[in-house]
């Protein structure tokens, strides 16, 4: 018996559209553009990425792909892209990845080495580090970012109160994930599609261009904040669905 989780919306015939939020957010960032690809008959899944290290989130992910019958596409945000990458690289049942406002790392490469690539990020003077406890008793590093900068560096055109809210119910991910390299790069195999959010903060639109054209991805550009998905989930959407046009049969 098939494994496959119930998706509202499967009998439609759709690929499975399953999204990887990135740090400092969680699924519902993907609420609007779920809300927009649920009315245009795609089975959605938000999964929710732990946030604890490439290769382990990757398996996390990747076994929620495992589960699914039939075609997917991915899309991913931030962090969320270096995850999917890894994740889906082998999986015949993925075939689309869309990267929004996200990084899309090559073997060897880890997230905090691609922000520095370029400048433009302002990550780097916002981010709280806070120490916790591993089941082995040692101690790991969650990153935050300050709530009262939250805002501008991740959401500046985001509703103020909306923003505010984002900033208190953030995710961390550890240090270790920031630093962590990826294994495998599932754009090199599998077509792709970037959305490059012109007014980041986070991760520098010239870093966003420079992993698109390296990846060969159908390039879009959207004048809007690190936080696109949440301020303009309209052209998210619109994105994913023409990804998932492109790609079926």
């Amino acid at each position: 018996m098939s494994a496959n989780p119930e998706v509202p919306g499967k009998e439609s015939g759709q690929p499975t559209i399953v999204l990887v939020h990135g740090a400092f957010a969680d699924s519902s960032s993907w609420n609007g553009v779920i809300a927009n690809l649920r009315r245009r008959g795609y089975p959605v899944i938000a999964v929710a990425n732990p946030l604890r290290g490439v290769q382990e989130d990757a398996a996390y992910v990747r076994s929620v792909l495992d589960a699914i019958d039939g075609p997917v596409v991915m899309a991913a945000h931030s962090y969320g892209g270096a995850v999917m990458t890894e994740a889906a690289d082998g999986a015949a049942n993925v075939k689309a990845l869309v990267f929004v406002a996200s990084i899309s790392p090559d073997v060897g490469e880890s997230v905090l080495a691609l922000t520095m690539k370029y400048p433009g990020s302002q990550l780097g003077t916002a981010i709280k580090m806070v120490p916790f406890r591993l089941s082995d008793g040692s101690t790991g590093m969650d990153q935050y970012i300050y709530q009262d900068k939250f805002p501008a560096v991740f959401a500046a055109d985001v509703a103020p109160d909306v923003a505010e809210l984002m900033a208190v119910t953030q995710r961390p991910a550890t240090e270790h994930a920031q630093s962590g390299s990826v294994t495998k790069a599932a754009w090199k195999t599998i077509p792709s599609w970037t959305l490059v959010s012109t007014q980041d903060q986070g991760i520098p639109p010239d870093l966003q261009r420079f992993m698109a054209e390296r990846a060969g991805s159908t390039t879009i550009e959207v004048e809007a904040s690190h936080a696109v998905a949440v301020s303009q989930p309209g052209p998210v959407a619109d994105f994913i669905d023409t990804a998932a046009r492109a790609t079926k049969g």
